[in-house]
């Protein structure tokens, strides 16, 4: 079982250095669960955000999880509802259930402010949305 998680890696990190979002998303699930190579969080953030710029809405709501827990990144409600709700919208039910709860968390004001960021992050295509 230990070869097949590895050789899972090796072919994600091929199909997600050649760019392909899905590969990228699965490459953060294996660092952030360290299945296959050494659990890393900041290297799970670098792949959930390649992937989250390209609209995969799962890595969107990864990130949003990293953000909440301060996994890998320093820890932010905003940015924690930002990506949860960016992934909510391109359909990842976690993204919206998650965006719920962290909601409980924050003042009007930080669920105003993730709102606007998210718009801005969508006006721009995902880019520099941290």
């Amino acid at each position: 079982v230990e070869q097949d998680v590895e050789e899972a890696v090796k072919w994600y990190r091929k199909a997600a250095r050649q760019g392909y979002g899905k590969a990228e998303y699965n490459l953060g699930v294996m660092y952030e669960k360290g299945q296959g190579v050494l659990q890393d969080y900041e290297e799970s953030v670098k792949w959930y955000r390649k992937a989250a710029r390209k609209g995969v809405a799962n890595a969107q709501s990864n990130l949003g999880v990293m953000y909440e827990q301060g996994k890998g990144v320093i820890q932010g409600y905003v940015s924690a509802y930002m990506w949860y709700n960016l992934g909510a919208i391109n359909g990842s039910n976690n993204g919206s259930n998650n965006r719920d709860l962290v909601a409980k968390e924050m003042t009007p004001a930080q669920i105003e402010e993730a709102l606007k960021k998210a718009k801005d992050c969508l006006k721009k295509g995902y880019r520099g949305c941290d």
